[in-house]
């Protein structure tokens, strides 16, 4: 151990935030050049470049291990848990990045001892675009630090938003640490806003009905409890994420519904414990940051303490799920079971604007409260899909397949054209956001019809067997009517216009003609036509159904380009 003689010079390595009295977060820079720092003077800190991002610059990795052991596969090997911290996806809120440079110095200094059964795997700042643009005039309503980042990253995307969809460099390296990983447990560093209250900090936790099965179970009745409890010894009272409310924080909420395009939805796919802070903006900044490194610090406590529990649990999850038959795609909350927990907040009340002269929520913090609320974190399964042995994806959908490709996920290509029957979606409805969203008209209300085929594909087409651990990712993102699939996130949009056509005056002869041969077909329109006025008054829209109907509508119209080879 080199602790000793690194004591001695340990001023050297003070951050910024403690030089400030914690009133100052360092910029990229000051961070990075921190990092290097400690790892020129410490041979259990290793600082490693990853991929790149948005803003031009790498993202970094720093592995902290007792033993200086930094190769993931023997560390695997050896029993280690791994536990992954993410810092400053929105850069405005800070506290995860201090708080991770304050862990680290402390572990090397001998201050706080890392236990010997885990590694640590830190990002130190993850949006590095929102990094560099720093101002005092971000977050108006936040209590410090004097100065920080931006919540967009270089393409004003919101990285956590973005875990998925994949648009940005920072998701897909992050995809592939994460990979490299295969981190035990998992935690995001965020700041909180929407409501004003006495709690230092909240913890949004991966839904536990969601992740499923044992893990879940395990993480409802063992794990978060356990991090209460750490952190109550601490002096903090915890509670589940509260986000915005539509009416008084007395009539409680229900748990954060951390679907994949978020971090911890993400993890959840992948059977990873997943965990986000979300101190509360309108406390002082040092008392944030403490609250963040004490949450870490109760994180490392439980998960070195139920190591090997904790690795069962996740091999025992990889394990059901190459040989589950269905997996859900929608779930929906279930208001009849309630917890009870401790709310300590300060009153709420309506008084007059003093900018609208109309009324206004006001918290009077002359007016603290304890009171237990109901509490709402069970989901029910509302759509399940069956597995299919495995999915085909004709090559020219290269966006997708290199996202999975970033994802570890088994596939192959075809050696030779090949014809195979297969089952495949007709996309008969849906809506779109009118507004863009992170760059996307996100598609919802989705209908499908399902049908069967013999169809021939290319030498060169992706190959997916549905037998390995990518299996619930797999369902997420190519089952269409799935929450943050890749065709909700317009990745699949080409199929939902027509490429070829007619001429009306042209078609008039060929589709009357045509409705002669076929009398099921004149019939099914005039029911159409007696059902719906809007279309009994339109020759356009009743010749375009003629063309829908027949042979000469091309076949990948609406025909979603994923293919299911079943049993």
């Amino acid at each position: 151990m080199c602790a000793i003689p690194f004591i001695a010079h340990s001023q050297k390595f003070e951050t910024i935030f403690e030089k400030s009295n914690g009133t100052q977060t360092p910029d990229y820079f000051e961070i990075i050049k921190w990092w290097q720092k400690l790892d020129a003077a410490s041979p259990e800190i290793k600082m490693l470049q990853m991929g790149p991002t948005d803003a031009g610059y790498p993202l970094h990795l720093i592995l902290i291990s007792g033993d200086r052991n930094f190769n993931i596969a023997s560390l695997k090997s050896k029993g280690k848990t791994i536990l992954f911290i993410n810092n400053g996806i929105h850069p405005g809120e800070p506290d995860g990045i201090d708080a991770s440079m304050l862990l680290a110095k402390n572990i090397v200094t001998g201050k706080y001892k890392l236990p010997e059964n885990l590694v640590l795997a830190i990002i130190p700042v993850y949006n590095i675009g929102g990094c560099f643009n720093r101002s005092a005039d971000y977050r108006v309503d936040q209590n410090g630090p004097e100065e920080f980042g931006f919540r967009g990253n270089g393409q004003n995307l919101d990285l956590d938003r973005d875990f998925t969809k994949c648009d940005s460099k920072n998701a897909i390296s992050f995809d592939k640490i994460f990979h490299l990983l295969d981190p035990d447990v998992f935690i995001d560093n965020h700041v909180s806003d929407g409501a004003d209250y006495q709690h230092v900090m909240t913890l949004l936790t991966t839904q536990h009905n969601k992740l499923g099965g044992e893990m879940g179970k395990y993480l409802n009745k063992e794990f978060e409890p356990a991090l209460y409890k750490l952190m109550k010894a601490k002096g903090y009272d915890l509670i589940p994420y509260a986000g915005s409310f539509g009416s008084s924080p007395r009539n409680g909420w229900s748990a954060y519904w951390d679907s994949p395009r978020y971090s911890t939805g993400y993890t959840s796919m992948w059977n990873t414990f997943g965990f986000m802070t979300e101190t509360h903006m309108l406390k002082p900044y040092a008392q944030r940051v403490a609250s963040t490194l004490a949450l870490m610090e109760c994180a490392i406590q439980f998960t070195s303490e139920n190591s090997g529990k904790i690795i069962a649990l996740r091999k025992q999850a990889i394990q059901e799920q190459r040989t589950q038959k269905e997996f859900p795609v929608a779930w929906d909350l279930d208001k009849t079971v309630t917890t009870k927990i401790l709310f300590k907040g300060y009153a709420d009340s309506q008084k007059t604007s003093n900018v609208s002269g109309l009324t206004r929520l006001y918290y009077d913090r002359n007016k603290p409260y304890e009171q237990e609320v109901p509490f709402y974190n069970e989901f029910k399964v509302t759509e399940e899909v069956q597995k299919p042995e495995a999915y085909i994806i004709p090559q020219g959908w290269w966006k997708v397949t290199d996202r999975l490709q970033a994802n570890n996920v088994a596939m192959r290509q075809m050696k030779k054209d090949t014809s195979l029957e297969v089952e495949w979606y007709r996309i008969e409805d849906f809506k779109s956001y009118m507004k863009p969203y992170e760059g996307h008209h996100p598609n919802m209300n989705i209908k499908i019809s399902v049908h069967h085929q013999r169809m021939h594909f290319r030498k060169g087409d992706w190959y997916i067997p549905m037998n390995q651990a990518a299996n619930r990712f797999l369902i997420e993102t190519l089952e269409p009517r799935a929450q943050d699939s890749y065709f909700v996130w317009n990745f699949f949009d080409p199929v939902l216009s027509q490429k070829e056509g007619y001429s009306d005056y042209d078609f008039e002869d060929i589709a009357a003609e045509y409705l002669k041969k076929h009398p099921e077909l004149q019939e099914k329109m005039n029911k159409k036509k007696a059902e719906d006025p809007s279309f009994a008054k339109s020759a356009g829209k009743q010749l375009n159904f003629v063309y829908e109907n027949s042979p000469w509508i091309e076949p990948a119209y609406l025909q979603y380009p994923v293919f299911r080879v079943m049993k």
